[in-house]
């Protein structure tokens, strides 16, 4: 049977780590990647090593992202001792249907594939969603199951793999997801909003890229009748009208953030 390499990135996961770790228990390694966490994250994944299912397969490390999670992820591709790797987030758990896909996927005789997709669903305050700008990710998936050495990571924040050739397959099944639980609370959601905003117009400065009072109001405005209208977001009820508006609420800070990068 093929092994498997599975890899956290990490900084202030206490919450979510432990579901996140007893659902990679089918990998033979499991490496944390911790971005200097001040909470209880490094003590739950010590905690968590101990148990039986888990058996000491969890390595620590810690390394200092600097905001840039894609070059944290290629550097932490170079850690691995297995040649197939699935990356997960501390805020996701792999679907006991989809650790079966996994190991049936790459065992597979004759498998030219280097990468995979899977499917992602997310759940927001106890509802899973399913219409919005998460559509994509849960009808086609991202990138996360790949062979070391097949790709490279690119895009500072909401990175994505990208692979040295074109043959890439989806890991099939209908209930077969990587299961997300992002953004717990209110008050965490806009956090996240405001930190991911701040590297995405760092990004979008470094790129040369302009924003003023037009793209502040039209960009927002655009991306919540986008989400909330078009990809029909208020079928999820309360939560899909939350999160498309806090998404738009998103696009805004980034263009402001953007606004005054560019005019310091």
């Amino acid at each position: 049977m093929q092994k498997i390499t599975s890899i956290i990135l990490t900084k202030n996961e206490e919450t979510n780590i432990e579901r996140a770790i007893k659902s990679l228990a089918f990998c033979d390694e499991i490496i944390v990647v911790d971005d200097g966490s001040t909470d209880m994250t490094v003590e739950k994944c010590q905690m968590t090593n101990h148990q039986s299912q888990i058996n000491s397969k969890i390595q620590i490390i810690k390394h200092e992202s600097n905001g840039d999670f894609a070059t944290q992820r290629n550097w932490a591709m170079k850690q691995a001792s297995y040649e197939w790797i699935l990356f997960l987030d501390a805020d996701e758990e792999v679907s006991d249907e989809l650790q079966k896909e996994i190991i049936s996927s790459i065992g597979a005789p004759e498998n030219d594939t280097s990468s995979y997709f899977l499917k992602r669903r997310d759940y927001f305050w106890s509802q899973e969603l399913k219409y919005g700008e998460i559509l994509k990710l849960r009808n086609r998936g991202l990138i996360r199951l790949i062979k070391k050495g097949s790709g490279k990571w690119g895009g500072k924040v909401h990175e994505e793999f990208i692979p040295d050739r074109p043959l890439v397959h989806r890991v099939g099944g209908p209930l077969a997801y990587i299961n997300h639980y992002p953004h717990p609370t209110l008050k965490e959601f806009i956090s996240d909003i405001n930190v991911y905003s701040g590297i995405r117009a760092q990004e979008l400065h470094e790129a040369h890229v302009q924003a003023g009072a037009f793209e502040m109001v039209i960009y927002p405005v655009f991306k919540f009748i986008l989400n909330y209208f078009v990809y029909l977001g208020f079928f999820d009820g309360p939560q899909g009208f939350v999160y498309s508006f806090l998404m738009s609420f998103h696009s805004f800070l980034v263009r402001a953030k953007l606004y005054q990068l560019n005019t310091d």
